[in-house]
């Protein structure tokens, strides 16, 4: 079996300005893969080294694959049904397999409108790819395909789902082939060195309305931390990696297992620095550890803050205030912990007046790092329902965090691109002038100097925030922006994505106890019973399964 992996050319001038990222995705079904015998697999990292169609259809066609597996988020989706129509094309036999968060949860609507996808993985891959492939091998495609727990196909013109595959209980199994990848190319900009993105857990007991990640896994497990500190020093030892980030949305809500991660990496000595996204409330709860993390090589903290305003955190089910918002902030500073603040614009109810709290929001509160993120609202979220009629632009590849895609009542979205852009030239022009170039001494101010040397190389490039794209120049061409939408495009039909999602969460579950941390109270409660107290999987309808990343 010749198995050949495919990550889609997609660029959106977001999380890439800061380096190229690897993809664990194929890492991690690689790992899976090979373990069940099948060892005859290769991988062409078309984003990163910016492949085009016809080069990628040589290469497709040189190998002669039996299998092509391409993953997808939301804004690559396009790209990715492409490359498995050029696959089709240049080697016919081969079987033409989509996984990843779109297809998941919209699987109708991408088989509809790419119908040379053979099947489509749906949720956690590596049990269903060995399964999948196995099938194949034996001859049983496609006559068994039944069978296979966790994917979806087309038959007589109907999307058909199998059964739900169950989550990988043993996430200790799982190990990552990171071989495959050149890691010539995954470099980090601020740091100059190479960048992982390791996993730590998988899940997330948090249910914040813009956002998948908490229906994506079902259930939430963590890592064996010494096996994580494995992986990370096999990427230092094997490939040269001299940074990582944690790709857990909250690795720390774990408190015990994330203190032991740390301590294992200062035990063994590693010296390297990493980076987290996380929630205020574990900032606030973890205040007198902070010094530790440090100690154990974390650098830099991505913040949750979502908005400046407290109306649009409750609405997001945020479950924090503003206060704590800067308290987490001057908290990890103190440390020496570089912080990032987020904000999410955008909305149909922002004005220029709220857009100007964000920044004076980010002024007092004194984030190293801040980040405006227009609001996205995926199509398979809570939010994106309850939008309704607000939602006008159903071209996913424009869903990227950079383009408008809800319409504000009070400004036109050229208006809204050029408001969010003077809030980064100011924020970041006070700070290469009256900050980075003081803030202290050793990692931290070079760490510093390096961020800005990355948002500067995307700023002259005109990368950064997909500028280039849309014709933005400044203030005198907002009224000139265009943003290409894709009017062809349209909201896909009720019976291609399930929106209902059942709980099923007793009292006693770590859920209870992480919403009462996060309201204050019951933190060490979760920190004692996070090993034990099992987390009840979230109950899901056929066609919903998987998460979608937030980009950095």
């Amino acid at each position: 079996m010749r198995i050949l992996f495919i990550h889609p050319n997609y660029h959106s001038g977001g999380a890439e300005i800061a380096g190229n990222w690897p993809p664990a995705w194929v890492a991690y079904l690689s790992g899976a893969l090979k373990k069940a015998g099948y060892a005859d697999i290769k991988f062409i990292d078309a984003m990163t080294f910016d492949i085009g169609e016809e080069d990628l259809r040589r290469e497709i066609a040189d190998y002669a694959p039996d299998v092509v597996g391409v993953t997808s988020i939301t804004p690559s989706i396009y790209k990715a049904e492409r490359v498995l129509q050029i696959a089709k094309e240049a080697a016919p036999g081969a079987i033409a397999v989509l996984g990843g968060v779109h297809a998941t949860f919209m699987y109708g609507q991408v088989l509809a409108e790419a119908p040379w996808i053979d099947a489509i993985v749906r949720g956690e891959g590596e049990e269903i790819i060995v399964d999948l492939v196995r099938t194949i091998d034996e001859g049983g495609w496609p006559a068994r395909r039944d069978a296979i727990k966790g994917i979806a196909y087309a038959q007589d013109g109907k999307a058909v789902a199998t059964a739900a595959a169950p989550t990988v209980k043993d996430i200790d199994s799982i190990v990552a082939d990171w071989s495959l990848l050149n890691w010539d190319k995954y470099s980090y900009i601020p740091l100059g060195v190479k960048v992982a993105i390791p996993n730590m857990a998988r899940g997330c007991p948090f249910t914040c309305s813009f956002c998948s990640q908490w229906k994506f896994w079902r259930d939430y497990r963590i890592r064996d931390p010494k096996k994580v500190v494995d992986e990370i020093e096999t990427l230092m030892r094997d490939h040269g990696v001299g940074f990582f980030i944690l790709a857990d949305e909250e690795p720390t809500i774990n408190k015990k297992k994330f203190v032991a991660f740390c301590q294992e990496l200062i035990d063994r000595k590693l010296d390297i620095l990493w980076g987290i996204n996380t929630r205020v409330t574990d900032i606030l709860r973890d205040e007198a550890l902070l010094p530790f993390y440090r100690k154990a090589g974390l650098i830099h903290v991505s913040l949750g803050t979502e908005a400046a305003a407290q109306l649009k955190l409750d609405l997001f089910n945020k479950e924090t205030t503003v206060a704590q918002n800067k308290k987490a902030i001057e908290l990890l500073r103190s440390a020496g912990i570089v912080v990032e603040a987020q904000f999410i614009v955008g909305l149909e109810n922002e004005t220029a007046e709220t857009l100007e709290e964000t920044y004076q929001m980010a002024r007092d509160w004194k984030p190293d790092l801040a980040n405006w993120s227009m609001y996205t609202p995926w199509p398979f979220s809570d939010l994106f329902k309850e939008l309704g009629d607000k939602v006008e632009i159903f071209d996913y590849e424009k869903y990227n965090f950079v383009t408008p895609i809800i319409k504000p009542q009070a400004m036109d979205r050229g208006e809204l691109l050029d408001r969010v852009m003077n809030n980064y030239r100011r924020f970041y022009m006070k700070k290469a002038l009256f900050s980075y170039p003081w803030a202290g001494s050793g990692q931290r101010r070079r760490y510093l100097l390096g961020c800005l040397k990355a948002f500067l190389k995307a700023g002259f490039e005109r990368k950064f925030y997909d500028l280039g794209k849309v014709d933005y120049w400044g203030p005198q061409s907002r009224s000139k922006v265009k943003f290409n939408f894709d009017a062809t495009r349209r909201r896909a039909a009720d019976e291609d994505v399930e929106w209902q999602v059942t709980h099923k969460r007793p009292a006693s579950t770590m859920h209870e106890a992480a919403q009462t941390m996060a309201c204050g109270g019951g933190k060490e409660q979760l920190a004692e019973e996070a090993d034990e107290a099992p987390f009840d999987s979230v109950i899901m309808r056929e066609s919903a399964t998987p998460h979608e990343h937030r980009a950095r």
